[in-house]
């Protein structure tokens, strides 16, 4: 890959990381729940002083020393990257909050319609940071540490980290709030639908992909990224 395409894929990387900070917030905004991954760093800004961006920066490092921990000496150099890109994203998430200030939705329908927006947007920024292929967010990275270590399937790993992150959420909302915040049914729709939007991109705009990126990845084709087939595995079992 020669530089001038290798910054062309950064460029693009850091717009999906953008658009996906503002999904992020239209999700937050919504007050039905997070997005999975941000669900610990929103409980914690619920109780404490630092921002839901700075609270993802901590959370992001964490996740990445994990890594470290988890790989030993196969950890590579080069995800050090993850680390500009996580303070990258949490002053995204700050930035597009305080744009989003006047978003407020008071009305159950209203909250639906930001989660919703939210979703789109981040299915769509996803998308963008999949095709770009130069470096993965700390907890898709974290994931795959996981994968590589245990040599266990990338999806249904992705489906225990998001439930396990949730549970953990809940309970510091419990244990630092005495009450149940920042964790409601808009988290589990965002942790499901969000992964089917980014496919559905992939799909629908693959002729984009392929006039930017002509040796891009195909999206489409991926169904355990996200884990969404695997969800949809997990939800027909219990609903037996």
């Amino acid at each position: 890959m020669n530089r001038r395409e290798l910054v062309k894929r950064y460029i693009v990387f850091l717009i999906g990381l953008y658009i996906n900070s503002f999904g992020v917030s239209f999700v937050t905004k919504a007050s039905l729940g997070t997005s999975p991954i941000s669900s610990i760093p929103y409980v914690l800004s619920l109780g404490f002083c630092p921002t839901l961006g700075q609270f993802t920066i901590i959370f992001s490092l964490l996740l990445i020393v994990l890594q470290v921990a988890i790989l030993g000496k196969k950890f590579q150099k080069v995800q050090l990257l993850q680390v500009p890109v996580s303070i990258a994203f949490g002053y995204f998430i700050d930035s597009s909050m305080k744009i989003l200030c006047w978003l407020n939705p008071d009305q159950y329908y209203l909250k639906i319609a930001s989660l919703l927006i939210g979703c789109v947007i981040l299915g769509f920024g996803v998308y963008l940071e999949v095709i770009a292929d130069v470096v993965m967010l700390s907890g898709e990275a974290f994931v795959k540490s996981i994968t590589q270590r245990f040599k266990v399937e990338f999806g249904i790993t992705k489906v225990c980290f998001d439930i396990s992150v949730t549970v953990i959420a809940v309970i510091v909302s419990a244990f630092l709030l005495h009450e149940i915040q920042g964790v409601r049914e808009g988290t589990i729709f965002a942790a499901f639908f969000v992964g089917l939007i980014a496919r559905s991109c992939g799909r629908m705009l693959f002729p984009f992909t392929n006039w930017l990126f002509p040796d891009a990845y195909d999206l489409s084709l991926n169904a355990d990224i996200y884990g969404v087939e695997k969800a949809a595995e997990i939800i027909i079992e219990l609903a037996k």
